[in-house]
């Protein structure tokens, strides 16, 4: 009567689901465990950025200094360096209108936006999934169990407990592991979903203020703004 007895005793269809599910559940701690790295990288980064970004560092400086050999870009970087760069394109060509600039630049800005916004949900939509099909997947397999265990009684002229007992409990072992993988996906999902909205309006209220500021920028001439 140990859970690896029970586990080895159980039907095959049992034991496909139980398989299938504990697949399912390692699977969702590799994501939760990168997901964590990723979101708080991209924490970190962000943090980093801003305090460079609203330091008044000259932002052709702060262009190179990202830009720098060996160094990789992510996040918000991503998101000033698609501004900063088709604005100095879009400036440097001659008899472009100024609203047409910025446009151009808002688009660069929202492209990379959702670009990174993609980053951020990536793996999440299958923690939603293990989440809230696990505990039906390993109720089919308790179902299931239950049945094969009532039809083998069939062959027995006195049923006890004790004969139903261990099929009652192997089967009941599918549903506690789909209980197993679902619980952590979906606390994590919750968690990470909230992390990654959080990261995305910050990320967008970036690409605001940024293109406010290179609004100003474009209209600046010599003796005051336009």
């Amino acid at each position: 009567m140990s859970i690896l007895g029970l586990i080895a005793s159980a039907s095959l269809v049992v034991q496909i689901v139980m398989l299938l599910l504990l697949v399912a559940s390692v699977l969702s701690w590799v994501v939760i465990f990168q997901r964590a790295f990723v979101l708080k990288q991209a924490k970190k980064v962000r943090n980093a950025f801003e305090d460079q970004f609203w330091s008044g560092i000259d932002l052709s400086k702060l262009y190179k200094k990202l830009n720098q050999e060996g160094r990789r870009v992510e996040g918000v970087e991503n998101i000033f360096i698609a501004g900063i760069k088709e604005f100095t394109r879009l400036r440097q060509s001659q008899h472009v209108d100024p609203d047409a600039v910025m446009e151009g630049v808002q688009r660069s800005m929202r492209v990379a936006l959702y670009r990174e916004e993609e980053k951020l949900d990536k793996h999440l939509g299958f923690l939603a999934t293990v989440g809230s099909t696990s505990p039906y997947v390993g109720l089919f397999g308790t179902v299931w169990g239950i049945m094969h265990s009532f039809i083998g009684l069939a062959d027995v002229q006195q049923a006890t407990l004790a004969t139903v007992a261990p099929g009652i409990a192997e089967a009941l072992i599918a549903t506690a592991i789909g209980l197993f993988a679902a619980i952590p996906a979906v606390i994590a999902y919750n968690r990470f979903s909230a992390a990654s909205e959080s990261l995305a309006a910050g990320y967008d209220n970036f690409s605001d203020e940024f293109s406010s500021i290179l609004h100003r920028k474009l209209h600046v001439r010599e003796g005051g703004v336009a």
